[in-house]
């Protein structure tokens, strides 16, 4: 029997089973994919430091790291349920049941569907899976497509893509609708991309969305906003256009497009139609916490994190003993955010077990020290308000939870 189970083998889960077979605990780590990675796999861009994070490298440093430490990996095995008897939690998987005193929950992100009409047509993917096409197996999704949807998920894999070979005609936004909500919303989705105004190209740009935080400047801005687009990676992001219909007969041949104005309402008689034989649909993250809500762990609504997030302290311990979180589970941010999360959670069931005398304790604080670090140099958020969103679930679980069993 193991003491730690770790459900999934991404950047969190990888780096918390590596923090706890440091101190000598013997881990399993399962995760549904046929490879160890999780999204790293799919990565690869250029820093703003200009060096190059190659996820793949990433992914295959934590795997020999793991495999020396002689961590167990199951890739294959899906778990669908998580439950606690007196002393141990039972982690009901695919391949049977396992049994551990501690669990770690890393399971990641998902991606919000936005339903087009014929987006079930062979060719329309999330723009995940294109990048998992792409960068993991190395297919060619197509030759000539459209993104619907504006975030900046999006635009990172617009340019992988483009690394690939890969032509993006245009980015054009969903349909204003129930479902899509803001991401419909010309003016919302310009608010949010205002977040990573810092990584323009030109300093005209990044002088100019100074003044688009402003909401009067940004109607302005988007009034007269060219119909072309302006140029992300050489592809036009078309803010004031958005996608009714994806066409085709056995597979993508075009996309339905009709101007909008500034609140996504849709200009009459204004429908074109643009040719493609992709279509990627980018709808943005949410935490997939699931398996955390089977469990009986409280939530709480967070907007800056990205949805539903299970309760947890700094140190990424929930309300429920023994069971931990890490990584995108506990809000959208980037891969090294979430290993250096999976090193805290790793290093808090060691303490827990009580490995480590007081040696531990000031590599929590370390690692923890580091999370924060992380985050204040990360260069892009995938939601504004991030630290926001983090002080409020510190103080929730300082407030309103059972004393913390970790003191820092």
């Amino acid at each position: 029997m193991s003491n730690v189970i770790i459900i999934g083998a991404g950047p969190a889960g990888l780096a918390g089973a590596i923090a706890c077979a440091d101190f000598g605990l013997k881990v399993t780590v399962l995760d549904e994919f046929f490879r160890p990675g999780g999204r790293l796999l799919g990565q690869l861009y250029q820093e703003p430091s200009g060096k190059w994070w190659n996820g793949l490298k990433e992914a295959e440093r934590l795997r020999e790291k793991a495999k020396a430490l002689a961590i167990d990996i199951r890739c294959g095995v899906s778990v669908f349920n998580l439950a606690k008897d007196d002393s141990l939690w039972q982690v009901h998987t695919t391949a049977g049941t396992l049994t551990a005193s501690y669990v770690l929950v890393a399971t990641g992100s998902a991606e919000y569907p936005i339903p087009v009409p014929g987006w079930t047509l062979p060719g329309v993917m999330s723009i995940g899976a294109a990048q998992v096409m792409t960068n993991v197996h190395r297919v060619q999704v197509g030759s000539k497509g459209i993104i619907i949807g504006a975030n900046i998920l999006a635009f990172a894999i617009l340019t992988e893509l483009q690394m690939a070979g890969i032509k993006v005609e245009r980015i054009v936004l969903p349909e204003k609708s129930p479902i899509s909500q803001e991401a419909g919303e010309p003016e919302e989705v310009l608010k949010s991309l205002l977040s990573a105004a810092h990584l323009a190209p030109s300093f005209l740009l990044r002088w100019g969305s100074v003044f688009m935080k402003i909401g009067l400047f940004r109607k302005i801005a988007l009034n007269f906003y060219p119909k072309g687009g302006m140029k992300i990676s050489g592809t036009p992001l078309q803010l004031r256009k958005a996608a009714v219909e994806i066409l085709g007969r056995n597979q993508v041949e075009g996309v339905r497009v009709v101007d909008i104005d500034p609140a996504g309402g849709i200009v009459p008689g204004s429908g074109k139609i643009y040719e493609a034989d992709f279509v990627c649909i980018a709808g943005g993250l949410y935490p997939l916490a699931e398996l955390t809500a089977i469990a009986g762990c409280p939530f709480q609504f967070v907007p800056e994190l990205g949805g539903h997030i299970p309760l947890h302290a700094e140190w990424m311990e929930t309300p429920l003993p023994g069971l931990f979180v890490a990584g995108n589970i506990t809000g959208i941010e980037s891969g090294k955010i979430a290993m250096a999360q999976g090193t805290v959670a790793g290093l808090a069931i060691a303490k827990q077990a009580g490995k480590g005398a007081g040696s531990v304790d000031l590599l929590l604080q370390q690692a923890v020290a580091k999370v924060r670090q992380e985050r204040e140099q990360a260069p892009i958020q995938f939601n504004p308000g991030v630290d926001q969103g983090r002080q409020m679930m510190k103080e929730l679980w300082e407030s309103e939870f059972v004393k913390p069993s970790l003191k820092l």
